[in-house]
Parts: C-alpha cells; structure tokens; sequence
C-alpha cells in the first residue's frame, strides 16, 4: 500500500470532504475550493497533489488513465471546465473513462495504426509511426514510457515521483497540462522532464520552466531543490542557446540503435 501522511489516503479524504459539503446535484465547484478545504484540514497536503486526486476521481478527464490504481471508486466527480467540477451523475453523464479510447492514425506507407487516444490540450506530438529504419521513437508516448522505466539513463538513483497512488507519469500541473515526467533524484529533489520525439526548439524553454515553478509553489517544500531536463531526438541552435545561463536546466538528446543477429538455419534429415 502507498505511504499515506494522514491515517486516510488523500482519495478517502477527498471523498470526506465532498459528504461535508453537501453538494446538491449539479453544483460546481472550482478546484482551488478544494485546495483551500485541504489547507484548512489537512494542510500537510500539498495542493498539486489535490489537484492530481481532482483528475483521478473525474470520470470524463483522460489523464485519469495515467494512474494505474484509479478504479471504480473514484467515479466521484465530473469535470465541466479546465478548473471545474460537479458530482458525477450515474445514468446521466457519460460512461466513466477507464480505458484509453483507440484511434486511426495513417502512416506514410499508406497502413494505419492503432493508438490510444490522447487529449487535445496534450503537448506531445503525433508523428510518422512508419518510420522504418529510423533512429528515433515514433511515438512520443513510447519515448515517454521508455524513460519512465529506465530514468538511470538520465542520472543514477533518479526514480518515479510517488504521490499516494499517483505516479509521476503525466502528473497533472493545472489547467489541464499536464509534465511528461515528474521524479525524484537521490537527494531528494523534484526533477521534471519535458520530452520531444524529434527536434527540441526553443519554446520548449518557457514550457519546462512553467513546469519547474509550478512543481515550487504546489508540491516542493521551501527551498527544496526543482530541476528541469528536455530530452528529444536532436538540439536546435536556438534551444542551447536559450538554455546557456538557466541554472539547474539540463539537456539531453537520446539515440535509438537496433542490432539483429542471424539464426542458423535448422538442418533437416
């Protein structure tokens, strides 16, 4: 079981605080009223991570999928803006999402491909899933899982950011973004990595450092130590450029290689 700050998980609590509001059917309610209901109660709570358990008990946001403990349990709330939320309504409001819808996507062969659908607010990029022969990941989500699993290709002891049953993997950051990666380094320190399946540009700067800070003010304890790492398949001149200066921002570039080793053939009588 996940380690928890207060005798209840933060989803228990969550539900806690909806039986004490009352909420009559149809009433909305901004996420910031949540906040400030856990600050008041609870305030060892940090507000990132009540936003995050927001998404996992909305039953039409998405990004709920990226928490692999979400279950029926938290069908508690529907989100009806970026920042909004009611009571899920059983029987009135759609289905809850539980599994990643798939879609078409061509290839430049002409073939289609089956992949899970992703929100449009998502900042990561769809491209060429035929890429035969290509040095680098088709998919920004398999660069995205790749790394998740192997983060001491980045840095030894880096690790997944834990928060209850949330992980780090597409950690909800407000207003519908969401961080590509959030982890956590040996020290103890919030790393965030933003990830580009192909070349990294220079905006791509003000996206990780919204990030960064957001990561300051809701999850970081005071003078707790945030990072930022951009990965993508290539650097422009203008992104190193951008970066020259910024402490605590790091770049990498990944490369892919594949071997393959002939079997011999079986020798038949």
């Amino acid at each position: 079981m996940a380690r928890t700050i207060y005798d209840k998980p933060t989803r228990a609590l969550l539900k806690d605080m909806l039986a004490a509001w009352k909420l009559q059917p149809g009433e909305t309610f901004p996420a910031q009223r949540a906040v400030d209901w856990f600050a008041q109660h609870y305030p060892k709570l940090k507000g990132g991570s009540i936003i995050a358990h927001l998404v996992q008990a909305s039953t039409n946001d998405r990004s709920r999928l990226h928490h692999p403990a979400t279950n029926t349990t938290d069908d508690l709330l529907f989100r009806v803006g970026s920042r909004e939320y009611r009571l899920y309504a059983p029987g009135v409001d759609p289905a809850p999402i539980h599994q990643a819808a798939k879609v078409q996507v061509p290839t430049a062969d002409g073939r289609s491909i089956s992949v899970a659908q992703e929100q449009e607010e998502d900042a990561g990029t769809l491209v060429d899933a035929a890429l035969a022969g290509s040095s680098q990941f088709a998919l920004e989500k398999d660069l995205q899982r790749y790394l998740a699993d192997n983060l001491h290709l980045i840095e030894p002891g880096l690790t997944l950011f834990q928060d209850e049953d949330i992980t780090g993997f597409e950690y909800p950051a407000g207003g519908g973004r969401r961080i590509d990666i959030l982890a956590k380094d040996k020290s103890g320190g919030f790393v965030v990595l933003e990830l580009k399946v192909e070349k990294g540009y220079d905006r791509v700067v003000g996206q990780l450092l919204r990030y960064v800070n957001w990561v300051r003010k809701e999850l970081a304890e005071p003078g707790e130590r945030v990072r930022g790492v951009i990965v993508c398949r290539s650097m422009t001149e203008d992104l190193i450029l951008a970066c020259a200066g910024i402490k605590d921002i790091e770049l990498f570039e990944y490369q892919l290689s594949v071997t393959v080793s002939k079997i011999p053939p079986l020798v038949l009588p």
